[in-house]
């Protein structure tokens, strides 16, 4: 029997959506239905949230971060323990179908190059859900094996020969700086303080006395 269904869960989740992407100003609509996979013996969710709409783009862009964003977020506000997050997906645009192809190709080719190099392969930092994917894949094999290495966001798979051990995770990317300017304080006009003229004061003329003001050098006019 399911654990999380339509009827039960469905409202919390609709409810929780609502305020996060009007909040967000998303432009998209959704569906809560019962969960469906072509891949069964890699996914089998019982609750689907499928989305359409204008934004859809902006959920799918670099590697869908924000559809997988929002998903985590509705994980934490039904507060699903983490063996039972693989019970819900989120979906537009078949973006998991096509995504599940694509790590399984990659495992078949990764894997490959491995048998033949015996060399250690290492994937780019994934999802624990993505992981779990590669490692499924990789579950048949008997010359080499998959392992999680690293931490945090940078927890990733890496492929082993059968024999060898397991090698460290490589190091994070350095963290950019921001970029600042050289000229100011506050990314203002260089030419003066938070975006001030450099003439005068906050906005003032440099040639009067006060923000503003004019000087005639010529000294006052006569009364007439």
């Amino acid at each position: 029997m399911p654990k999380y269904t339509v009827a039960e869960t469905g409202p919390r989740l609709d409810e929780f959506l609502r305020t996060v992407l009007s909040a967000a100003g998303f432009d998209v609509s959704w569906e809560i239905v019962e969960g469906a996979s072509i891949h069964p013996e890699i996914e089998s969710p019982e609750l689907m949230v499928k989305f359409s709409g204008e934004d859809v783009p902006e959920l799918l862009s670099n590697k869908a971060e924000v559809l997988l964003a929002l998903e985590q977020l509705s994980m934490e506000s039904l507060r699903m323990p983490s063996e039972d997050h693989s019970r819900l997906c989120f979906d537009a645009n078949d973006y998991r179908m096509l995504r599940i192809e694509e790590l399984r190709m990659s495992a078949m080719t990764a894997a490959e190059r491995v048998k033949k190099t015996k060399i250690p392969f290492h994937f780019s930092p994934m999802n624990s859900r993505e992981r779990r994917i590669i490692h499924l894949a990789m579950r048949g094999e008997t010359e080499l094996r998959s392992e999680s290495v690293g931490m945090g966001h940078f927890r990733q798979v890496v492929l082993v020969p059968e024999g060898q051990p397991t090698p460290p995770a490589p190091p994070p990317p350095p963290m950019r700086r921001p970029s600042s300017d050289r000229g100011s304080g506050g990314g203002g006009d260089r030419r003066g303080g938070f975006g001030g003229d450099r003439r005068g004061g906050p906005g003032g003329d440099r040639r009067g006395g006060r923000p503003g003001g004019d000087r005639d050098r010529r000294g006052p006019r006569p009364p007439r």
